[in-house]
């Protein structure tokens, strides 16, 4: 029996770990197994004609909130042209009120939580000729199996982020993350962890980026600390991704963080608010003072990359109070990432929507338009200042010069909202769709708004060092003279 295992990635660069979950256990019990993984941005007819020629007698397909609309209409299409074949769906965006779905008649079972088991279960009985369940439950296992890095050649390219999980579930119960609802807490050992990233090596020498995807890596900060301080043999030789707690890191773990390498390690900080009203609410029972900081710790050192993580859209916390929030996590960390809540099916956020005046998309991605503390409006306009965020900050190409530029500005947060409406008014169009050049032309136009002459003759220096730095000929006259070029 050949089964097939689909995901439609983000991007390019992504793999689906999921799908390689289900196979190890699939293959040991002697069925024929295809993984097949495609992106968003791939042609339609292309996917649906790969699913069909792999002819499978059962296809799983691997459900989240980015991919579920074109998952359902693929695998709608896929059971009129294959009429014998089973269709399973799982994942995340599946698990939680499936009662939505049941309505797909082209499904034939729909797999909630955890699916190693179930799946192979439900094709035992397929293969011995059985009828499946319209929903099956999955069990969270007390213990991780030791599994391996679960990938092989063959299934991944060159550039692609490859992922790895030394743990699953969390000891938070944020109400706005799944993770509060998911099964048990249960980890690898050390010496698994550090068995699989030695396997990771003798994979391929190209690989660059291993994503641990575990909610909070180092929810026992002994068994994070030994993991760390092994990485730090220049055998293991990729970069390294974790999502951690910082409040949990105590002055073990600051020490072995400070003698790795620059480029190793990467860490991401949920910090979400600062408002502490809006924290009680989602259940995250954190310090943001410490979370502060202990992320200001690290990046001050700067051999460590750290994203610190905003939310936008959370109870309590209107225009002025996420202005709060964003001017006290500015300058702590190498990357500030501004996202917007979603009201993922299954969470208490979810639940409480109507207490808390929440609107918020009809389908999937579920990303609030509206609360009681922020209008429609405003959260566009915080929307927009992601985007700028995203341009002029994440990207890293305007270091020197945007450094300089905010800290004259009255607040990092007045700077953006400063940016944006210089944007608007004097070029209008969407910031992703300027080129590199006018981009630059735009940040100068506005720095000249508010920056003292003396000051201005800095920041063009440090802007023509990010220009050098980034692009390939250099810094057009235009970009002083306010020439714009399309």
């Amino acid at each position: 029996m050949r089964v097939v295992l689909f995901a439609l990635n983000g991007s390019y660069a992504h793999t689906c770990l999921a799908l390689r979950c289900l196979r190890r256990p699939l293959e040991a019990d002697g069925f024929e197994v295809v993984l097949l993984e495609r992106n968003l941005r791939d042609r339609r007819d292309e996917i649906l004609q790969a699913l069909y020629a792999a002819r499978g007698d059962v296809y799983s397909f691997s459900c989240y909130i980015w991919n579920i609309e074109q998952t359902l209409s693929l695998a709608e299409d896929l059971a009129a042209l294959l009429p014998s074949a089973k269709i399973l769906f799982g994942g995340p965006e599946v698990s939680f009120d499936t009662e939505r779905f049941l309505s797909c008649a082209f499904v034939d079972c729909f797999v909630c939580g955890e699916g190693e088991e179930a799946v192979l279960g439900l094709c035992g009985t397929l293969r011995e000729g059985g009828e499946i369940p319209r929903l099956v439950h999955g069990r969270s296992p007390d213990v991780m199996g030791d599994e391996g890095i679960l990938y092989r050649d063959g299934d991944y390219k060159d550039g692609e982020m490859l992922y790895y999980e030394s743990s699953r579930g969390c000891p938070y119960r944020c109400a706005y993350c799944l993770s509060s609802v998911s099964g048990s807490l249960r980890a690898k050992s050390v010496d698994t962890v550090l068995a699989d990233m030695a396997a990771f090596e003798a994979l391929s020498a190209d690989i660059k980026v291993i994503k641990f995807v575990d909610r909070t890596f180092n929810f026992d900060v002994d068994r994070a600390n030994a993991i760390w301080r092994a990485l730090l043999d220049e055998k293991y030789t990729k970069h390294y991704h974790f999502e951690i707690c910082a409040t949990l890191l105590n002055e073990e773990s600051f020490a072995i963080l400070e003698k790795f390498p620059s480029g190793k390690l990467q860490l991401e900080i949920g910090l979400q608010s600062t408002c502490s009203e809006t924290l009680d609410a989602v259940a995250r029972h954190l310090s943001p003072e410490r979370v502060i900081e202990a992320t200001k710790r690290i990046h001050d050192v700067g051999n460590v990359h750290v994203h610190l993580d905003l939310i936008a859209g959370l109870p309590y916390e209107g225009y002025v109070r996420f202005a709060q929030s964003f001017n006290e996590a500015y300058f702590c960390s190498d990357m500030l990432q501004l996202g917007f809540l979603k009201l993922l099916h299954g969470t208490a956020l979810r639940r409480d929507a109507e207490k808390y005046g929440y609107i918020s998309m009809a389908k999937a991605p579920y990303t609030v338009l509206e609360t009681k503390w922020l209008s429609r409006d405003e959260l566009y306009r915080l929307s927009r200042i992601a985007d700028l965020l995203d341009r002029f900050y994440s990207t890293g190409k305007f270091a020197r010069s945007l450094d300089f530029a905010v800290r004259r500005a009255p607040s990092p947060f007045a700077f953006y909202e400063g940016l944006l409406g210089h944007l608007s008014a004097t070029d209008g169009r969407d910031i992703r769709k300027l080129s590199q050049t006018d981009a630059f032309r735009v940040f100068y136009s506005y720095a000249s708004t508010f920056l003292e002459a003396d000051e201005l003759s800095c920041f063009e220096e440090k802007l023509h060092e990010d220009y050098a730095a980034h692009e390939a000929r250099r810094m057009p006259r235009s970009v002083i003279c306010g020439k714009q070029h399309s």
